[in-house]
């Protein structure tokens, strides 16, 4: 199925599996992307030498395009992107707005710039700056989200930029797909249902919790890090909803000490990265450390397998989603669903 976005980033298949930090790891990514779909790297929870190495690793194990995930507002930044131009990536997408400067850097190397977006407005400005094509996830999306439906936002977001638009929030079948096509999209990003597939690297135990959820165990909390975050209600999101602002701190400054010694940042740094991230934000100290460090709390469900001590960012797709099929198994089901949904719109009823 050719689109304005699988020309652009040279894929089969309008699909994007998500940079899900700690999960979309290389495997799960050159699975994606053998399957015929545009995998993205999780680079946040990476040094910038573990970056260069998944990078060289995913390379090892397809020949296909894929993509890396950044942190537009993390300090070394800038070097994420040359180690990315060194390595010949082709696509850089973006959980927050890149710089012009950012932009205009990568464009010159020939990568494709894909910013994620959840407002009309945000889509409208990195448009204006050089990007080539913007994610928008509405609120049904996991992770930190919005308020405003796909189904809201989307078309808006169509409308109002003349660039491929890809759809995320909500997405998990060939129905969607074709929905999203339908309102302007070119494709549709999934976080969640690549989650769950046989090539991800989730504990098998994480994968069971998110197997059973219903749609109604799918909450949205500000109290990890003070802004809205979609994920699974578990008794650790109770405590940190009960939690007194000391209680909190606590628990903040020992995730920050456990994020510290694993990703080697000295406590300037992090102070200079909470200070970023509180600018312009009603935000409490103990939020702006948990912020920080929310990357601690996702790793020790996702890589420790510890559903009882960590956060399980999720989609609400996650309460209709039942099964694990591997990549390639769940590439090519959602492919031949959107086909057989697209001729049965032609034939009628």
């Amino acid at each position: 199925m050719e689109t304005a976005f699988t020309r652009l980033v040279g894929v089969r298949h309008p699909l994007v599996q998500t940079g899900m930090g700690w999960v979309a790891g290389p495997r799960l990514v050159s699975a994606t992307a053998n399957a015929g779909a545009l995998g993205i790297l999780a680079s946040a929870t990476m040094t910038p030498d573990q970056l260069r190495a998944a990078v060289r690793e995913v390379r090892s194990r397809t020949d296909a395009p894929f993509g890396v995930n950044l942190r537009a507002d993390a300090a070394d930044a800038a070097d994420r992107v040359r180690i990315m131009i060194e390595e010949g990536v082709r696509v850089a997408s973006f959980a927050l707005a890149p710089s012009p400067a950012l932009i205009a850097r990568l464009k010159e190397a020939g990568v494709v710039v894909i910013p994620s977006v959840g407002a009309r407005r945000h889509a409208e400005k990195v448009a204006a700056w050089g990007a080539d094509a913007v994610i928008v996830q509405g609120g049904e999306g996991g992770g930190h989200t919005g308020e405003v439906a796909t189904t809201v936002l989307l078309p808006q977001v169509v409308d109002a930029v003349d660039l491929p638009v890809v759809a995320a929030g909500g997405f998990f079948d060939g129905r969607g797909l074709v929905a999203a096509l339908a309102y302007g999209a070119s494709g549709v990003a999934m976080g969640t249902r690549f989650l769950l597939t046989s090539d991800s690297t989730v504990p098998d135990a994480v994968k069971a919790r998110y197997l059973t959820a219903t749609v109604r165990d799918v909450t949205v909390t500000t109290a990890v890090d003070g802004l809205p975050h979609r994920m699974l209600r578990t008794d650790l999101v109770a405590a940190l909803e009960r939690a007194g602002r000391t209680t909190a701190l606590l628990r903040a400054v020992r995730e920050a000490a456990g994020f510290r010694r694993l990703s080697g940042l000295t406590w300037r740094r992090m102070v200079r990265d909470g200070l970023a991230m509180k600018h312009g934000r009603d935000l409490t100290w103990s939020q702006v450390l948990l912020a920080a460090n929310t990357p601690m709390l996702l790793r020790s469900a996702m890589v420790d397998g510890r559903t009882d001590l960590g956060v399980m960012a999720s989609g609400q797709v996650a309460g209709v989603i039942d099964d694990l099929p591997s990549c390639a198994e769940l590439v090519e089901r959602i492919m031949k669903e959107a086909t057989e949904v697209q001729a049965r719109l032609r034939t009628g009823p």
